[in-house]
């Protein structure tokens, strides 16, 4: 046989159901109803729900039938305006209340009483803390293996058989002879070595990218805001609450494959089961801000990464360890690590466990559908979400509110993820603050004053004026200036000799001579005479200053020196300690009788240096 796809809804009088059944016989169907029992045959179409409310035989019902396909049956309500809680847990209401062909293997005792248990549990206060510390009596039990895991940790031995296979989909190597102690101590310690301070403060400071993911809205929120309109217009309406959060075809019929099946649960276990929706929930909401709702292939690596749950087969004993372990986790692995996106999602969370369990049944579809499309994370679905899927249908609404209350007054700050995120925040923004202080002052410096080496030779030139050249006023200084515009042309990198030419200053037979001014100063006790001028023409040098790449000295030869041509004139360099000396041709004598020739150093030097020696000293 084969079940068809369904769908159920209500109204306060009538309870709706629509059977699609393209392929089936129409001229023979059977419907049969009785209390909270529904069946319905048309070959090879065959449904039986167990219905969450009674319904009544009494006339009013009926059906109806399309060319499509699809059968629409009204069945009246013993009760009328009695609401229907769970119409669209599909998995719950497939599978009959017991079975009536053989006794079962567990039986589920007080099954009978079934309804006032329920009552007295929903009546009851469900204590979120009520394991503090790890049992260790587990370890002694031989009948209770510690190294177990999956929903309810109900499972064990699942990985000694695919070991090969899971190595990318858990963190822990060997879980099946790994206790949980263990594996809170190793994922801890994996996890402080996993902490990279660089990364989190680079996000901290460039939070761009953080603010845009915080906008983004995704279905529950848009949803919470519809409730909160529908609970002002008709206050605890619950038949709205199934309106406002839908399910897809596919997730309808995904439900309809599951198979149903009732989970035996103490309080401890319960409790923990909880407790890790919880966690699997908050990394759910992780990924869905931080790709803004939309599917990739890091989507789940991201889920199963920031879910202790699911990477490190975690069992938690209180909300707190849950979100402790999440806000680490998100400081450590992901693209976007900010405490703000902790936040979001813990904010999430709690508003989709107010929505109630068709919204938290919605999530964990989706988390189903990523697993089962990546390989090898599929494993996940056996061991933890499929369980999840079916036992979320029977879980109580009251339970899930509470729980939601209790997470929304949990406390999580940064010093509680023991990565000392407060001092490092201080410490860079001081470092940040000093780097602010240091620009602002370099900026307030004023126009660069005149070095001291120019200072002095400006000195001395104003010393020196009454005997200069400007008191004869014959063509010397203007030879002088021309030559020192020269200069400029040949050295367009003086700029970056402005230190060597500050602080450089020689002293040659009693001359002391300033590199920046040009200016000489005799120091003999003659009568200071007039800078003479060169013969050496101006093309010239600028032509061997471009062919030799090197600095043009001109220096003048004192009066009973060997000939230059006779001999090689040798001139030590201050940076090398040698120099190459060159005459040009038709070099003549001066009105002194002086000669000159060219001195050219093996350094590139920009410096076009201009040397005399009085003939007297």
């Amino acid at each position: 046989m084969i079940t068809p796809a369904f769908e159920l809804s209500q109204d306060p009088d009538f309870l709706t159901i629509t059977i699609r059944v393209p392929y089936a016989r129409v001229s023979e169907f059977e419907v049969y109803f009785e209390g909270k029992e529904f069946k319905f045959y048309a070959k090879p179409y065959f449904l039986r729900l167990a219905l969450p409310g009674r319904i009544v035989e009494d006339g009013r019902e009926k059906a109806s039938y399309d060319d499509t396909g699809v059968f629409t049956i009204h069945l009246p309500k013993e009760v009328p305006g009695e609401n229907f809680d769970g119409l669209d847990m599909l998995t719950a209401l497939l599978a009959p209340k017991k079975s009536r062909s053989a006794k079962p293997l567990v039986e589920e005792m007080g099954a009978e009483n079934e309804e006032e248990e329920e009552e007295e549990e929903e009546e009851e206060e469900f204590d979120w803390e009520i394991e503090q510390t790890p049992y260790v009596e587990s370890k002694d039990s031989p009948l209770c293996s510690p190294c177990t895991y999956g929903f309810g940790n109900m499972k064990s031995g699942v990985f000694r058989r695919l070991q090969d296979e899971l190595n990318d989909v858990i963190d822990i190597k060997n879980p099946d002879v790994t206790s949980a102690a263990e594996r809170r101590e190793k994922r801890l310690a994996a996890e402080d070595a996993k902490f990279d301070p660089d990364h989190y403060l680079a996000d901290f400071f460039e939070d761009e990218t953080i603010h845009h993911l915080l906008k983004y809205e995704p279905w529950w929120v848009k949803a919470s805001r519809k409730k909160m309109d529908s609970q002002e217009s008709h206050p605890l309406n619950e038949s709205r609450q199934a309106v406002i959060v839908s399910f897809t075809e596919d997730e309808k019929e995904q439900l309809r494959k599951f198979t149903n099946r009732t989970f035996l649960l103490d309080k401890r276990t319960c409790h923990q089961v909880y407790l890790s929706l919880v966690d699997i929930l908050l990394a759910y909401c992780y990924e869905v801000c931080a790709a803004e709702g939309e599917k990739n292939v890091e989507s789940p690596w991201n889920i199963r990464k920031l879910s202790s749950t699911l990477c490190w087969l975690e069992s938690f004993t209180s909300i707190s360890e849950v979100l402790m372990s999440f806000g680490r986790r998100v400081m450590c692995y992901p693209l976007y690590r900010h405490f703000s996106l902790v936040t979001r999602a813990l904010n999430d969370t709690i508003t989709i466990l107010q929505l109630g369990k068709s919204a938290v049944l919605k999530c964990l579809l989706d988390i189903h559908k990523i697993f089962r499309e990546n390989d090898p994370a599929y494993i996940l679905n056996d061991l933890y979400i499929t369980d999840y899927c079916v036992w979320i249908q029977k879980a109580k609404s009251k339970k899930l509110a509470a729980l939601a209350e209790r997470v929304r007054k949990a406390e999580l700050s940064k010093a509680k993820l023991g990565f000392e995120l407060d001092e490092l925040e201080a410490a860079a923004l001081l470092v940040q603050e000093e780097e602010k202080e240091l620009k602002a002052a370099g900026t307030d410096v004023s126009k660069p004053q005149l070095p001291p080496s120019e200072g002095a030779a400006a000195s001395d030139s104003e010393d020196s004026s009454s005997t200069s050249s400007y008191e004869t006023g014959d063509s010397d200084s203007d030879e002088q200036e021309s030559s020192a515009s020269e200069d400029g042309e040949i050295n367009p990198l003086q700029s970056t000799l402005q230190e060597e030419r500050t602080a450089l200053l020689i002293d040659c037979n009693g001359l002391r001579r300033d590199i920046g001014t040009l200016t000489l100063d005799a120091s003999s006790g003659k009568s200071k005479a007039p800078l003479q001028s060169t013969s050496v023409p101006g093309k010239l040098i600028e032509e061997l200053g471009k062919q030799m790449q090197a600095a043009i000295r001109l220096t003048e030869q004192p009066k009973g020196s060997p000939s230059v041509s006779g001999s090689s004139s040798s001139s030590t360099s201050e940076e090398t300690g040698t120099s190459c000396t060159a005459q040009p041709q038709g070099l003549s004598p001066d009105r002194n009788g002086n000669r000159h020739f060219l001195e050219v150093t093996p350094k590139p030097s920009a410096l076009l240096l201009l040397g005399s020696t009085n003939e007297a000293s």
